[in-house]
């Protein structure tokens, strides 16, 4: 029987492989239009292409949070750093990325949905440091404002199964696929600080 967690992944890469080329097919002719008029660019023009290219970001970003990945692909810390930075125009977190040059994909998937719980615990945004080390990744968050729900957060600490998030809202997606994906990769994951402290550590 497919597993539900793998099938899941591969409706998550097949909607980001079939629309991330015409989101980045808007981008190209908006910007072929600007340079037809003599690089004049109107604030219309200027907001699509900025909202272009930060969904084309965000799909990158998808693709590996979400999608599938196989125990041998590999990425390189350029193209993390891409879409991170395309990613966070006009965005209320500061990430910076500490690794070495060539990548396991299922790292970075993980990291990514690390990321993505953090952010849901800077209310005022904040900087996020993500690095790897001799004993694993860590990503430590520092904000003036850092809020938990606990429901969210205990599961990761406790490795929890996805009956632990049977009521999770689909903004919340990335807590339990953290917890799955980091128990399929035979790997725990850490919390601490949080709530009162102005940092917030998650290591696997």
């Amino acid at each position: 029987m497919l597993d539900p967690i793998h099938l899941a992944a591969l409706v998550s890469s097949r909607i980001c492989h079939d629309l991330i080329s015409p989101i980045g097919a808007i981008g190209n002719g908006v910007e072929l239009m600007i340079m037809d008029a003599s690089g004049t660019s109107s604030q219309e023009m200027a907001l699509i292409m900025e909202s272009a290219g930060h969904a084309n970001a965000r799909i990158r970003y998808f693709r590996i949070a979400f999608g599938q990945c196989a125990p041998d692909q590999r990425i390189g810390r350029n193209e993390v750093l891409a879409i991170l930075n395309d990613g966070a125009a006009g965005g209320r977190m500061k990430v910076t990325w500490d690794s070495p040059a060539d990548l396991p994909r299922r790292d970075v998937k993980l990291a990514f949905l690390a990321l993505m719980c953090v952010e849901s615990a800077l209310i005022q945004g904040g900087d996020v440091a993500i690095a790897m080390g001799e004993t694993g990744w860590s990503l430590t968050a520092r904000a003036p404002r850092i809020k938990q729900d606990p429901a969210l957060w205990g599961g990761l600490d406790r490795g929890a199964s996805a009956d632990a998030y049977d009521d999770v809202a689909a903004g919340q997606v990335h807590f339990p696929l953290l917890a799955l994906e980091a128990a399929r990769q035979h790997r725990g994951v850490l919390v601490a600080g949080g709530e009162g402290d102005g940092a917030l550590v998650i290591s696997f």
